[in-house]
């Protein structure tokens, strides 16, 4: 296993989702379970794992992903590159100092979680419309130049966003939708990116399992917390409709001797150096499988056989890059594109 880097950080070429340890798809295990599932992670070579202090904040309390992740990598905390996220409400970005103050206040108490001094990426969850991107890449600028954080990222994010943000305090990391099914990133994101020493994380590798062959049209969801419930690919006709990609992942599993989830990860490693997937399960089992993708290889034979294949079959059900003030940076990026 060779490692990555997510701009400076050295990490192993597939992290860990913990999300589901907490919510997300439905029940959550017990919690020494998830404790010993992310030690184990750990011990077969997993390095990167990411949180947000708003996971566990359904069926459970804020903060509760934070606190199993932080107790889960104490014994190993200087071996691991730990990711978490905040989320600002409307409220807190009415001053510059203001904004300062509670993104101070999210990290003070994600650190008391984490049971640690500082984090090596911070993302800002989601962009919020009313505070300005390039403010709150300021205040990233202190909490770095403080030791606090080792880097910054964002999520679900445009090129314009990225730039915005990147001119006041250089990205480490952005964190968005990015599989076989959802490849809007490839157009402008990670040729960006890639120009600017920032990692791509991607979060939902396996297209919330349709890649992996495993949910059918008979697959029921759990009525409550389940974000498989509402994913387009997943839902009636486009899961029928969506079989010849089903079919493409698999038959390269069988050729290749991995499963459909490997060869979906392996294929985004194979196509770009900056990319670490986080694929999220709270099977253990699942999770091992996951990050075995790192040892599937493909010829350049292969890789380009998969390519045209890929590109040739339609996807039914689409999510994209949803962020809520993407309009207003496309306008401002395409008239700074034009000046």
């Amino acid at each position: 296993m060779q490692k990555r880097n997510i701009g400076t950080l050295e990490v192993s070429p597939v992290g860990m989702g913990c999300m589901a340890f907490s919510h997300g798809y439905g029940q959550i295990p017990e919690r020494s379970y998830s404790i010993e599932a992310i030690r184990e992670a750990y011990d077969f070579g997993c390095t990167f794992f990411d949180t947000a202090e708003v996971y566990g904040d359904v069926l459970y309390y804020a903060g509760h992903n934070e606190q199993i992740v932080g107790e889960a990598v104490e014994p190993f905390r200087d071996e691991v590159v730990l990711a978490t996220k905040l989320h600002l409400s409307d409220h807190e970005g009415d001053t510059d100092s203001q904004l300062e103050t509670s993104i101070r206040a999210h990290l003070a108490k994600s650190l008391v979680n984490l049971r640690t001094d500082h984090v090596e990426l911070y993302y800002l969850h989601r962009v919020n419309e009313r505070i300005a991107v390039e403010r709150v890449a300021a205040v990233m600028g202190k909490l770095i130049d403080e030791g606090l954080i080792g880097g910054w990222g964002l999520s679900q994010v445009g090129v314009p966003t990225i730039a915005a943000a990147q001119a006041v305090t250089p990205l480490a990391a952005v964190q968005n939708l990015y599989n076989m099914a959802e490849r809007d990133c490839e157009a402008e994101v990670i040729p960006y990116l890639l120009e600017h020493n920032i990692g791509l994380v991607p979060f939902s590798p396996t297209a919330s399992g349709l890649l992996t062959g495993k949910v059918t049209p008979q697959t029921k969801f759990a009525e409550k917390d389940d974000v498989r419930a509402w994913v387009p690919q997943l839902s009636g006709e486009n899961l029928v409709a969506n079989q010849p990609l089903i079919d493409l992942v698999s038959g390269f599993a069988e050729r290749k001797g991995a499963t459909a989830a490997q060869i979906s990860m392996a294929w985004m490693l194979h196509k770009y150096p900056n990319v670490v997937p986080i694929p999220g399960s709270k099977n253990k089992g699942r999770i091992i499988e996951n990050l075995g993708a790192w040892d599937v290889a493909f010829t350049d034979d292969e890789f380009a056989e998969l390519e045209r294949t890929l590109d040739a079959t339609p996807v039914a059900g689409h999510r994209g890059i949803e962020e809520s003030q993407g309009k207003g940076f496309r306008q401002k990026w395409e008239d700074q594109q034009q000046s």
